[in-house]
């Protein structure tokens, strides 16, 4: 049952990754047609990332409530409907509307699933439910692109996305008792060896060290997006780099993150989450480092490639490591308040560059990417040392009898 229940939630990740990249990909088709100007895609964007964030803020109260099988039926029966939606839209105002429950669902379904998977699962299993989230971003602007490319347009893309959303839908309907029956699965020894819950903990800033946990998630985030939005322009604009060789980069920058999290999957056997998010920051510090230092551009390719293959292992084990930083009580909130700052993070962090650069120029992109990967180390570092002084706490390494 375990097993079942795994595999449908790694296609639920793929079915989440799928709409996050299809904006951008149909967006040049479909301002065109609906006649909206070009800066109109990030109010729509934003527009997703602020349901998004509400909706991963309330998810562990939800969760409590109705569990996670029920919450992420729900969900993506939303943001099937709103890709529905934006398939048939006649107006940019109808995309907005449509673009709130796409944000909701998103975003509830992304909480709720991440706890689940913490809670019950062991370690390499988060690095390849985000790894799965990956292959959904990818995917999505190549079924968009087939469609522009053929007779179609960008509402037959939207369509089939949001046919492969309705399948999942009826997929988790079908499964809604097994997630009843799997609630009563204990995972053994977590609840004796991790932090005591703060059940008095009505307010965020009483359960203690989180704010170190947020601010590491902030940072994160505005690392691997500010990268990801602006690595291009800078590779052009400093480094005189096609704008094709550009976009192949950041590819291959994006490909690091979907393959070390693939390959951090198997290193998680052998090492602890601690280490792995200690060693990936490092890692993206120095290729953040070689984005700075003054050298010929294959360097600034290289740091490209090592700052992704650095934040591969970063998130999926920080959302891990969770419940045994801060109690399996607190957890579920807890998760909730890490993504919505991790999305107010990606959303916020990449304009503020743009700010910056429009004052100066795009040449300071790689020291702003220097600065924030080293507050991402010293909050993470932080948190460590806090965590330390208490209790011990058990290591995604030790032989708990955690679902395989």
């Amino acid at each position: 049952m375990g097993t079942i229940l795994l595999l449908i939630i790694y296609l639920a990740f793929i079915s989440l990754g799928l709409p996050d990249s299809l904006l951008g990909a149909a967006w040049p088709a479909m301002r065109l047609d609906l006649g909206a100007p070009l800066g109109m895609a990030g109010v729509l964007s934003m527009t997703v990332t602020v349901g998004t964030i509400v909706s991963s803020l309330v998810s562990g109260a939800v969760v409590r409530r109705f569990g996670t099988g029920r919450v992420t039926f729900a969900s993506c029966m939303m943001t099937a409907g709103a890709l529905l939606g934006f398939s048939y839209a006649p107006s940019i105002l109808w995309l907005a509307i449509c673009a709130i429950p796409l944000g909701l669902g998103g975003g509830a379904v992304d909480s709720a699933l991440n706890h689940y998977v913490a809670e019950r699962y062991k370690a390499h299993h988060m690095s390849w439910l985000h790894c799965f989230w990956g292959v959904g971003a990818t995917a999505g602007p190549m079924i968009m692109a087939a469609f522009l490319s053929g007779n179609a347009s960008w509402r037959d893309g939207y369509l089939a996305v949001a046919g492969i959303q309705f399948a999942l839908v009826l997929l988790l309907a079908v499964s809604l008792p097994l997630w009843s029956r799997a609630a009563d699965i204990k995972v053994p020894g977590l609840e004796q060896e991790q932090p005591a819950a703060d059940s008095s903990a009505d307010k965020l800033g009483k359960v203690k060290g989180v704010g170190y946990s947020l601010a590491s998630f902030l940072f994160y985030c505005g690392v691997e997006s500010t990268v990801g939005l602006w690595g291009g322009s800078y590779l052009v604009n400093v480094k005189d780099l096609s704008a094709p060789e550009a976009a192949k980069w950041v590819s291959i920058y994006y490909a690091g993150i979907t393959i070390g999290r693939f390959v951090t999957g198997f290193v998680t056997l052998k090492l602890s989450n601690k280490l792995l998010i200690r060693y990936g920051q490092i890692t993206a510090f120095a290729g953040a480092l070689l984005l700075l230092l003054p050298l010929p551009a294959g360097f600034s390719l290289t740091g490209l490639l090592v700052t992704g293959l650095g934040l591969a292992p970063i998130f999926p084990c920080m959302l891990h490591e969770t419940p045994v930083r801060f109690g399996k009580a607190n957890a579920g909130r807890i998760m909730g308040y890490q993504m919505a700052v991790a999305y107010t993070g990606s959303t916020l962090m990449p304009p503020l560059l743009g700010l910056l650069a429009g004052l100066s120029t795009i040449g300071i992109f790689p020291l702003y990417i220097v600065i924030s990967a080293a507050a991402m180390l010293l909050f993470s570092e932080r948190l460590n040392v806090f965590l330390d002084r208490g209790k011990p706490t058990i290591s995604n390494n030790t032989k708990e009898e955690a679902i395989p």
